[in-house]
């Protein structure tokens, strides 16, 4: 396999990963700056056990299948992934929808832990509750993402893995090290290289799947990439230019 094409995994692997633990910990920091840090710290960890698990199950699971079948099924899946955070960057970068806000994510999560009164003395079913439901959320999507990636070709379970974790242990250094929200983290450019990513690998391994041959093989990538990006940013003023008329109108 070209590097070109483990290149372009890794990177997938890690950007998505970045941002979607990036989500999980302002949550996280929200919860434990309000309500303390042992339950909202055990929430998240009791959510990462049954991540585990969920990689346990499928990783062994996807060996049994045909290859053609699940190249069709990991290409349907990451360009299900792919189009859908392609489409939302796109319209924030056009203006059409606002552009996520870590700082205010993390005030709107502060005041609802407030507004639920204050913690006990025992256990905190509201501050384990809602770190576990946003790491495993987060987390689910972070695991697919992978095993999608690295399923895709012989060789590339193992560094798309190794992508999401350091993604992981990155952010948990910075916000140790911020302890606060990383709302400097450029989040809508990462999703807009992600979701071009991940577009790219579905088309490319669907084609696989249908017997597609690609011209230069592994190299079709690049091309590939090239074409979806130049697509995806020529939408950004299109998008914005409907918006205005609409608003004008």
């Amino acid at each position: 396999m070209g590097w070109s094409h483990i290149g372009s995994a890794v990177t997938a692997a890690f950007l998505a990963s970045i941002v979607e633990f990036v989500e999980a910990l302002t949550v996280i920091l929200a919860v434990g700056s309000v309500r303390g840090w042992r339950w909202a710290l055990s929430g998240a960890a009791a959510a990462m056990v049954v991540l585990l698990a969920l990689v346990a199950v499928l990783g062994p699971a996807l060996a049994l299948m045909p290859v053609k079948l699940l190249q069709v099924a990991i290409g349907t899946l990451l360009l299900l992934f792919g189009m859908r955070w392609l489409r939302k960057a796109i319209l924030r970068a056009a203006r059409v929808l606002p552009l996520h806000d870590e700082s205010a994510a993390f005030a709107k999560q502060a005041e609802a832990m407030q507004k639920a009164g204050a913690a006990g003395a025992g256990f905190d079913s509201i501050s384990f509750a809602s770190t576990f439901q946003i790491t495993l959320l987060e987390g689910v999507e972070v695991v697919f993402i992978v095993i999608a990636v690295g399923a895709g070709g012989v060789g590339l379970m193992l560094p798309a893995a190794l992508a999401a974790l350091a993604a992981l242990v990155v952010v948990i250094a910075l916000g140790v090290i911020v302890h606060g929200p990383l709302s400097r983290v450029p989040e809508n450019t990462l999703k807009f290289i992600v979701g071009v990513l991940l577009t790219t690998f579905g088309s490319f391994w669907l084609g696989e799947g249908f017997g597609v041959a690609w011209p230069g093989d592994d190299w079709s990538v690049l091309g590939l990439l090239a074409g979806f990006a130049a697509t995806a940013l020529g939408l950004v003023p299109l998008c914005a230019r409907a918006a205005r008329k609409g608003q004008a109108a």
